[in-house]
């Protein structure tokens, strides 16, 4: 048996058990409000699907928290190469970067509520929360470059478009790749928790709040779960893309897994 198959077989048989013990102890308590079992929690997952309003508050948290990951992914892209380049640059953004990692998600939201509305506040915080994540890794990246490399391509005085093909991407896209791993979880956790906080109509977090209040438990587990396959499903449909596209343009036959 492969290593690839015998993971798979763990990670199933790990996800069995946890189902079952989620199954034990929510026999044990016996009180839905408090905690749903997982074929309740399934069941009323079923009864949203075939809901417009369910297929309307994904369309419209994941337009906004997708919107915040592009922004944040470009624009930590942008300065890190600012910074590698120009040392007062780096000196700016380093308490910025610090400060952005330092501080609560909570707080951010609160304060972002002051200058932004409710419905463009997970685009604000997925941005902010995605942005130190990738500039770290961008700069990771340039900071592994080979070296002698880039000396050869000065002393042959490769043209610009090159040396990005040659060294500079090759070095940077694998942390980058891996930032994004990273940057697309923290994102969506974030740009919901900002919609539980500033309740725009229409949202993901609006209904999760809707269902608090109403001790709506099997509709909670039923959006978390939303919310957590969401993720997972965008992560690996970006990362594919992200690796169709550096295969592209590295000229591979194909793209770090």
């Amino acid at each position: 048996m492969d290593k690839t198959k015998k993971r798979r077989i763990q990670i199933l048989a790990a996800s069995v058990f946890w189902l079952g013990v989620w199954q034990a102890a929510a026999v044990a308590i016996g009180q839905e409000v408090f905690l749903v079992s997982p074929v309740q929690a399934i069941g009323t997952l079923v009864e949203l699907l075939p809901q417009a309003e369910f297929w309307q508050r994904i369309g419209f948290s994941a337009g906004r928290i997708l919107l915040g990951f592009g922004l944040g992914a470009l624009s930590s892209a942008v300065l890190a190469v600012a910074a590698e380049k120009w040392e007062w640059v780096d000196a700016l953004l380093a308490p910025v970067m610090q400060l952005v990692k330092a501080t609560p998600v909570a707080s951010f939201i609160i304060l972002a509520l002051v200058w932004v509305s409710g419905s463009s506040l997970s685009v604000l915080i997925s941005f902010l929360m995605v942005l130190p994540v990738l500039y770290s890794a961008v700069r990771t990246g340039i900071g592994s470059a080979d070296r002698q490399l880039l000396e050869m391509a000065q002393v042959f005085r490769l043209p610009l478009g090159r040396r990005l093909r040659a060294v500079w991407l090759p070095a940077v896209l694998p942390a980058f790749r891996q930032g994004c791993s990273v940057a697309l979880g923290i994102c969506w956790k974030s740009g919901v928790a900002a919609e539980v906080i500033g309740l725009p109509d229409g949202s993901i977090g609006d209904a999760l709040y809707r269902a608090k209040i109403t001790l709506s438990t099997g509709e909670l587990f039923a959006w978390t779960f939303v919310i957590i396959l969401l993720s997972a499903v965008f992560e690996k449909l970006f990362l594919a893309l992200l690796d169709k596209a550096v295969a592209a343009v590295l000229g591979e036959e194909g793209a770090e897994k």
